[in-house]
């Protein structure tokens, strides 16, 4: 193998330090990234599911995939909400709209600057 082979090569992963952060490409124990590191690292697109699991054959929308967290996600979640016209909640990073509310939120989300996709039947 020719020396220049050798130092162009990357860590991709590793069993011995486990996950690497998608930023500083260190283990995450030891990322430095810190407060700076991205909430939700995917592939870009927000997508909006139905479900009706658990919740009696009532369907909720559930938009997953947003780059926010905290505050900036609840207050996305507040101005769905009132677009819609309904009731709904922030659970962990994705947002929670009662009903089926997929054809209202898609276009908002882009109206927003988000790339959108409808999931789920």
């Amino acid at each position: 193998m020719a020396k220049s082979d050798r130092t162009n090569s990357r860590l991709v992963y590793s069993t011995d330090g486990g996950r690497l952060c998608p930023q500083c490409q260190r283990p995450e124990a030891a990322c430095v990234c810190g407060k700076a590191r991205p909430a939700a690292v995917g592939d870009g697109t927000v997508r909006l599911h139905r479900e009706t699991k658990g919740r009696g054959g009532k369907a909720v929308t559930i938009v997953r995939g947003l780059p926010l967290a905290g505050a900036e996600l609840k207050a996305l979640a507040t101005a769905l909400k009132q677009k819609c016209g309904v009731g709904g909640s922030v659970k962990g990073d994705d947002i929670e709209i009662q009903g089926d509310q997929r054809q209202a939120l898609q276009p908002e989300l882009e109206r927003r600057g988000y790339r959108v996709k409808v999931a789920g039947g």
